[in-house]
């Protein structure tokens, strides 16, 4: 089967690291339990991780008025994610690049590339202001997920 296969895991752990919530957190651990190489692990993780990025600082405010117009049950989920996000905001307001950076870099439940980019999103940042910052926060998430799950060792043998 195509998923057993080293390749299918990768592309495995590529499509995890693109779910909100899960992101690279979840993906790294899949690809350390599918026997995946860390190097190939965190670099497949980083670059789906980021994938969506883009999508959601541009358009996610136009996503959201659509759903609210053509489907108003969803508005409490829809404001939810929006209050969760300006919880998020105060350090990016803050400190801006670096607040965006740490609030992405963190890897702890709540924070992530979705987040960052909603936050970045709810706050109007432009995307070539807020993309490099959650490039930055990913790669070190990564860089950290990693040597939690496969051991700092992994990087010496």
């Amino acid at each position: 089967m195509f998923f057993e296969s080293y390749f299918g895991k990768i592309v495995y752990t590529f499509l995890i690291s693109m779910i909100p919530v899960v992101e690279l957190r979840g993906a790294v651990p899949f690809a350390y339990s599918s026997g995946v190489n860390i190097f190939a692990a965190v670099l497949v993780s980083i670059i789906g991780n980021l994938i969506p990025v883009p999508f959601i600082i541009i358009f996610i405010r136009k996503i959201f008025a659509f759903l609210r117009r053509k489907i108003p049950k969803l508005d409490g989920f829809i404001t939810a994610l929006e209050n969760r996000a300006e919880k998020k905001s105060e350090a990016v307001k803050r400190y801006t690049f670096w607040g965006l950076f740490i609030l992405v870099a963190i890897p702890l439940p709540g924070t992530g590339a979705w987040t960052g980019a909603l936050v970045a999103a709810m706050l109007d940042m432009r995307l070539k202001r807020a993309f490099p910052a959650i490039f930055l926060g990913v790669v070190v998430a990564g860089i950290i997920v990693a040597f939690t799950t496969y051991g700092v060792g992994a990087l010496i043998s």
